[in-house]
C-alpha cells in the first residue's frame, strides 16, 4: 500500500476537549486530524480514508450519527467511533446496529479511547490491504494457477463462481499444492463479500500457547504481557471470508472451539464478558479425506458435519496433464518477467520431465520448476543429444517388441496363441519377429516372460 494506515481524523465543536484528546492520540503514535465541525470533516475526508474516524455525537448542524451515515455512504467499511455523554449511550448503542464501529461514554479514560482506537485501525489497515489485493486479482485474474483448458478445470471454475454467489459455508479438499487457497479467494472475489477481509488461518501454524489471543483475540490486561488489546484473526475476517487452510491439523480442543464459532457465529475475547456476533463466510481446506479422519476418530464428526455444507475437491495435476505444458509456460513467463531475463527456450529435456513426470508437488512444484529453468538451473531430464529421450518412432518399436514379447511368454510360445492374442497376420508376425531380433527357441524353451 502507498500510504500507512495510522490516521484518525478528531471530530468536536469543543476546542479544549478537542485539543485534550488530540494529544492524547499524538502521544499515543497516531498522525491526528483534528476538525471543529462535521461539515469540514466530511469535506475532508474521502473513501480510502487511512483511518479511523471519531466524533462526538452532540454537535450543532451535523451530528456525529449524521456524519456516520454520510461517511458510511461513501466508504461502508471506514470505521466510526462516536464519544457520548452518559445520556446519549442508548443511542450510541443504536448506532452501533447501524454500523458504528464502538462509543466510548464520557467520562473515559486516555487509555480506553486509545485502546478502540488501535482495534479500529488494525480492522482498517486489513480492509484496506485486502481492497488493494482484490484489484491486483481483477488485474491479472489470469495469472491465478486455476486456469486450464481441461474439463475439470471449467467444470472447477463454474461450481466456484455458483457458490461465490450463494454465499455458504465450503469445504476444499486436495493435495499439497493443488491450490486450495487460490480456490478460496476465487470464491471470496467473486461473491458478495468481494469488498472486505480476506483472512487465512494457516491452522498446522497456529502456536497452540497463544491459540485463544491469536483466533479471538484479547482485551488490555486479560494475561500477563497484554499490553494492549488485540483483535483475532477470526473478527477481523468480519462481513467478510475466513478461511481455514489445514483444518485437519486442528487439535481436539481447538476443533470444539471453531466448532461453537460457526454454529454461533460470534467469538468472545480472552479477558471480555461480553460476546461479539459476526458475519463471515466460512472456507476451510483439508489435504486429507476429513471423511475418513472421521472414522479414525481423528477430526469432530460434529465439525466436520458443520464444515461440510458444500465440498469442493481441487484435482491434482497428473488428472489434468494436458494442463501441464500451458500452465509451466504461464510460470515461465511470470519467472522471466521478474528476473529481468528473456523467457528461455523449452529444449527436449524440459519438455521431457513436463510429459513424463507426476508432479506429485502439483502446482506449487510446476511454479518452482520453471524458477529453476528461468535461471538456467533446471537438472531434471537429460540435457544433451546422447542423454537426451528417443524419438517418437524409436519408443513405439520398444513397445511393440515389449507387446510380441509379452504375447509369446504368456502363449508359452506358441505362435498360433500368440497370433490369437495379438490379432495381426502371420506373416506381420515373422517380419515383427525379424525387425526386434526376437528369438523365439527362447520363449519356447520357457524362457523369459518379457
Amino acid at each position: 500500500m502507498s500510504e500507512t494506515v495510522n490516521k484518525v481524523a478528531f471530530v468536536d465543536d469543543d476546542e479544549v476537549l478537542r485539543d485534550a484528546n488530540v494529544q492524547t492520540l499524538q502521544l499515543a503514535g497516531f498522525e491526528v486530524l483534528a476538525f471543529g465541525s462535521a461539515e469540514t470533516a466530511l469535506a475532508a475526508l474521502s473513501a480510502g480514508f487511512p483511518g479511523v474516524v471519531i466524533s462526538d455525537i452532540r454537535m450543532p448542524r451535523m451530528d456525529g450519527r449524521q456524519l456516520f451515515r454520510r461517511l458510511k455512504d461513501q466508504d461502508e467499511d471506514l470505521p466510526v467511533i462516536l464519544i457520548t455523554g452518559h445520556a446519549d449511550v442508548a443511542e450510541a448503542v443504536e448506532a452501533m446496529h447501524d454500523g458504528v464501529y464502538d462509543f466510548v461514554a464520557k467520562p473515559y479514560a486516555p487509555d480506553r479511547l486509545v485502546s478502540s482506537v488501535r482495534r479500529a485501525m488494525e480492522k482498517r489497515r486489513l480492509v484496506l490491504e485486502n481492497r488493494a489485493l482484490r484489484t491486483l486479482a481483477a488485474q491479472a485474474q489470469s495469472d491465478w494457477p486455476l486456469i486450464g483448458q481441461t474439463q475439470v478445470m471449467e467444470r472447477l471454475r463454474a461450481t466456484l463462481r455458483q457458490l461465490a454467489s450463494a454465499d455458504v459455508d465450503v469445504l476444499l479438499e486436495g493435495e499439497t499444492g493443488v491450490g486450495k487457497e487460490l480456490a478460496a479467494r476465487a470464491l471470496h472475489a467473486w461473491g458478495r463479500r468481494r469488498d472486505h477481509p480476506f483472512v487465512a488461518v494457516d491452522c498446522a501454524a497456529l502456536p497452540a500457547a497463544a491459540l485463544d489471543s491469536e483466533l479471538f483475540g484479547h482485551e488490555l490486561g486479560a494475561f500477563n504481557g497484554a499490553l494492549r488489546q488485540r483483535t483475532g484473526r477470526i473478527e477481523q475476517a468480519d462481513r467478510g471470508t475466513l478461511f481455514l487452510d489445514e483444518v485437519e491439523t486442528l487439535s481436539s480442543d481447538a476443533q470444539g472451539r471453531f466448532l461453537r464459532v460457526l454454529e454461533e457465529r460470534e467469538i468472545t475475547p480472552v479477558g471480555s464478558n461480553h460476546a461479539r456476533t459476526l458475519d463471515i463466510r466460512v472456507v476451510a481446506a483439508a489435504k486429507i479425506n476429513l471423511a475418513e479422519a472421521v472414522a479414525t476418530g481423528a477430526f469432530r464428526q460434529d465439525l466436520f458435519h458443520r464444515l461440510d455444507v458444500v465440498r469442493v475437491r481441487i484435482p491434482a495435476l497428473r488428472e489434468r496433464r494436458e494442463d501441464v505444458p500451458l500452465l509451466f509456460a504461464h510460470f515461465l513467463a511470470r519467472a522471466a518477467e521478474r528476473l529481468g531475463q528473456p523467457q528461455p527456450a523449452i529444449d527436449d529435456a524440459v519438455r521431457w520431465r513436463l510429459h513424463n513426470h507426476d508432479w506429485p508437488g502439483n502446482v506449487r512444484e510446476l511454479g518452482h520448476f520453471a524458477q529453476r529453468v528461468a535461471l538456467g538451473l533446471a537438472e531434471d531430464g537429460p540435457r544433451d543429444a546422447d542423454d537426451a529421450p528417443p524419438p517418437l518412432p524409436a519408443r513405439v518399436a520398444t513397445y511393440e517388441a515389449q507387446v510380441i514379447k509379452e504375447a509369446l511368454a504368456s502363449s508359452g510360445g506358441d505362435v498360433r496363441k500368440a497370433l490369437d492374442l495379438l490379432k495381426i497376420p502371420r506373416k506381420t508376425f515373422y517380419d515383427k519377429i525379424e525387425r526386434h531380433e526376437i528369438d523365439l527357441a527362447t520363449y519356447r524353451r520357457g524362457g523369459p516372460a518379457t
